[in-house]
């Protein structure tokens, strides 16, 4: 708690604190399904030791991004709301936007890439957003939603470069405590960082010798460039199988979070991706 980085975002101090993590535990509660740790035999016995998986594509919106996008929705203003809200994704915090937007009665507009599989710019659609697509990676989309905010006076939800967003990805950590108190290794996907800051910074602040590694494609493998080089980095080109982690430059924001709280990054090849997907 007391290494919390104070970062100026929006005009207000925000910061990560315990107490915003367990404020966020309970909000998201009215909208996620628990997701109990699964023991993987076939995992185990692979690796020698001891692996749980935290299935959340069982949540609504087939992922954990629910979480960050209802959590921050909730701290905006009624007028902020008002204005109608936007962002920008591949896929996942765009059900997840569009799905809480539905519970907090707001219109949701979502920009995706234009190579965005079918089936998450339908789902997106079902959840009653307007889904807008431009650009060929999540970044060119990001520019576009943010020249629409500014156009139109939408309130822009930033898919991972947002303290308040990452708050409500980091409940997962609380879940994972909660579940397996002796927990030594946290593996955690990267593809901006959100959920990657949310889940480091609050498990070493319930618990101080544990361990949590990113892991990022090879072939999008920005935050690895920016810790490497100690500053935010932008990949280029960016080309990955994983469409939901392939962005050019990770946040600004998580950025000292994740250079304090995450213990080391590995990359994986699409080739590897593959059989993972078999397995």
């Amino acid at each position: 708690l007391h290494d919390a980085l104070p970062i100026l975002q929006r005009g207000r101090k925000t910061m990560m604190t315990l107490e915003k993590f367990e404020e966020a535990s309970e909000l998201v509660k009215k909208v996620t399904n628990p997701t109990k740790l699964i023991y993987s035999e076939y995992l185990s016995a692979q690796t020698g030791a001891k692996v749980y998986l935290k299935p959340e594509n069982m949540q609504h919106t087939g992922a954990y991004k629910i979480r960050g996008a209802y959590y921050k929705i909730s701290t905006l203003t009624d007028e902020e709301r008002s204005r109608g809200l936007i962002t920008a994704s591949a896929g996942n915090h765009a059900q997840g936007v569009a799905f809480a937007a539905k519970q907090f009665g707001c219109k949701a507009t979502i920009v995706m890439p234009t190579v965005t599989p079918l089936i998450k710019v339908n789902r997106t659609k079902s959840f009653g957003a307007d889904v807008v697509l431009h650009g060929d990676v999540y970044d060119e989309a990001c520019a576009y939603a943010l020249e629409l905010a500014e156009e139109k006076g939408y309130t822009f939800i930033h898919p991972f470069d947002d303290l308040r967003v990452a708050t409500g990805q980091g409940t997962i950590a609380m879940e994972v405590i909660q579940d397996l108190p002796l927990v030594d290794y946290i593996l955690v996907p990267i593809g901006g960082g959100g959920l990657a800051t949310g889940v480091s910074t609050l498990a070493k602040m319930l618990k101080n010798n544990i361990k949590v590694i990113g892991v990022e494609p090879s072939g999008a493998a920005c935050m690895k460039a920016s810790l490497e080089n100690g500053r935010v980095t932008t990949v280029s080109p960016v080309n990955t199988i994983a469409d939901g982690t392939a962005v050019q430059t990770p946040g600004t924001k998580i950025f000292p979070y994740i250079q304090q709280n995450l213990d080391g990054i590995i990359t994986v090849d699409d080739e590897e991706l593959v059989v993972a997907f078999l397995d």
